[in-house]
This record gives C-alpha cells, sequence and structure tokens, in this order.
C-alpha cells in the first residue's frame, strides 16, 4: 500500500460522498481510506457502506463521541489507525481531482511535507456537481464551472491541465508553503516524530501549527497547490469564535518562539 488518505466528516453526507465519489476513480488506486469522523450520526456509517466495493481496500471509519470540536484529537486517532508509512490529508468537503493522489506520490520526499491548496466554489455550484460530474470529471473544467455559475477570476488557474503552467506558478505563488489540512501529506515517521496534532488546538490553525512543528524538526516543504487539485465544497462555520481564534494564535506564537517540537497533549496522550 502507497499511502493512507485520512479524510475528516462530521455530519457531512452529501458532501463526504462526493469526495468519496472522487477518490473512487482515482488514477492511482493503492490507497486505503481512514474517515476520521468527529462525531456524526450513523447516517455516515450508512454511507461508507455503500462505498466499501469500491476501493482496493475496505475503509477504514474512525469514530468518536460528538463533544464539541475535536479534529486534533480524531484524526490522531486516524494516524494510528492507518496503514500505510506516508499519509496524505483532505477534508470531507473536498473533491479530488483524478490525479490526485498520483500528484502527491509523486512528488513525495524524504524530509519533506507537500503543501496543497484548493479552489473554493460557492454553494450553488457545489450543489449542483453530480457524482456523474465527478466520474467524468466535468467539474474540473472552467467551461462546466462557468455555465454553471461561477464567476471569472485569476484564481481559476488553478485548475490548469498544463503540467509546466503548474509547476511554473507552485514556484512563483507567494503563498507559504504550509500544512495545510485539506490537501497535505508526508511521512507518518515525521508526523509522529512531533506527536500528532495538537488537542489544545481547536478551530483555526490547527493544521499549520503541526506544520511549524514539523519545521522546527527541520523538514522542508514543497509547494504543490497548482498540481494536486481539490474542489472545496462551501458549508458553514459554526465552530469558530474570535476567544478561539486568539487562544489558537498563541499556542502557535508560542510554539514559533521557543521551537517546539513536540507537544504533551497529542498522540501520545491516547
Amino acid at each position: 500500500m502507497k499511502v493512507s488518505i485520512i479524510i475528516t466528516t462530521y455530519n457531512a453526507e452529501e458532501w463526504l460522498q462526493k469526495v468519496l465519489t472522487g477518490f473512487s476513480v482515482q488514477s492511482e488506486d493503492d490507497f486505503e481510506i481512514v474517515i476520521a469522523d468527529d462525531g456524526s450520526t450513523s447516517k455516515t456509517k450508512d454511507l461508507l457502506d455503500t462505498f466499501s466495493s469500491k476501493f482496493k481496500y475496505p475503509i477504514i471509519h474512525v469514530w468518536q463521541e460528538d463533544d464539541g470540536f475535536q479534529k486534533s484529537k480524531i484524526l490522531n486517532k486516524a494516524i494510528l489507525k492507518s496503514s500505510s508509512d506516508y499519509l496524505l490529508f483532505t477534508d470531507g468537503d473536498c473533491i479530488p481531482r483524478k490525479d490526485f493522489v498520483e500528484v502527491h506520490l509523486k512528488n513525495k520526499e524524504e524530509g519533506c511535507f507537500l503543501s496543497g491548496g484548493y479552489f473554493k466554489l460557492p454553494m450553488s455550484v457545489s450543489k449542483a456537481i453530480t457524482a456523474d460530474d465527478i466520474v467524468n470529471q466535468n467539474c474540473f473544467q472552467i467551461s462546466w464551472l462557468k455555465k454553471h455559475g461561477l464567476k471569472m477570476s485569476f484564481k481559476v488557474s488553478k485548475l490548469t491541465q498544463n503540467k509546466l503552467f503548474a509547476y511554473f506558478m507552485n514556484w512563483l505563488t507567494p503563498t507559504k508553503r504550509s500544512w495545510n489540512g485539506h490537501n497535505s501529506s508526508g511521512f507518518k515517521k515525521d508526523i509522529l516524530a512531533v506527536n500528532g496534532f495538537n488537542h489544545q488546538m481547536k478551530y483555526g490553525g490547527l493544521d499549520r501549527e503541526l506544520g511549524e512543528r514539523l519545521f522546527n524538526l527541520g523538514l522542508l516543504s514543497k509547494q504543490i497547490r497548482y498540481s494536486a487539485i481539490c474542489l472545496h465544497l462551501d458549508h458553514k462555520r459554526g465552530y469558530s469564535s474570535p476567544e478561539i481564534w486568539e487562544k489558537n494564535k498563541a499556542i502557535r506564537a508560542f510554539n514559533k518562539k521557543h521551537k517546539v517540537i513536540k507537544v504533551e497533549e497529542g498522540i501520545d496522550s491516547l
């Protein structure tokens, strides 16, 4: 098995179905799916059962009781259940293009993690995407998106299928090469070395905080945001607040200043 794909979700079966459809038509199929479920109802498990025959390996469903936003903890539980020595992280609202896994595997490198991005869709376009559009890859075509109401901007260049242009834009973009929870990958041993995700972190920067500790460990990051493409489906964010953001910023600032590598409340505490 070449990679374990860890997908976070919480009571979002409509979006997760589209994401799993995207992974079912990947050009590289030697992977397992690990669902990091932060307390969804049985509807999510029922959905996963319908996809059980569509992948090379059984879907691993890692679930914990709903006790508020505990994404860091469920991610760490999913890491412990994963089988591969290489891990790819994404969210249950991000549809991968058919070469998504292939691009991550082609670019993986010892001493590095990969930093990908997303193309964000409005709710109307998110709703319009059908399973057939994903299987046929219509939803990754600019003409299809425009037809369904997407306003054009330079950001659609992220959807380029020209590999040379994508490589150039990966090099050119000023966006930081951070760890992004919707589209990043790295070696399991490196993630374990920093004790995984920080359980003290709630919504807002918890993924980047992991990446910052990987930097403190000595890792570099590679930009693939124009090569590894996923469509981010729209949704509400009721779990965010200014107080939580400030707490998370303080944790990140402390860890940067003191070059913290391994947090106390992480995988080892499970």
